[in-house]
């Protein structure tokens, strides 16, 4: 059984993803070029889909991602 607090390590929270996200957005573009708007649209509910369109135009893994964003401060 997986301990609650590595998951948190993993799963990025609701909250924390809209918090920062207009600061990401910039950031993830400046370092993809190949992302774009609408990649980049967060929806309530559609986490995963965004997570999803992000993997496949940067090559991370939904784990590296979540680390690399939570880098960007």
């Amino acid at each position: 059984m997986v301990h609650a607090t590595v998951l948190k390590l993993y799963v990025m929270d609701k909250m924390e993803i809209k918090g920062k996200w207009n600061q990401w957005k910039g950031r993830i573009k400046q370092e993809y070029g190949n992302v774009t708007d609408d990649d980049l649209r967060y929806e309530d509910g559609k986490e995963d889909e965004m997570f999803g369109r992000l993997q496949e135009k940067t090559g991370k893994a939904k784990d590296d991602l979540v680390k690399w964003l939570r880098s960007l401060g």
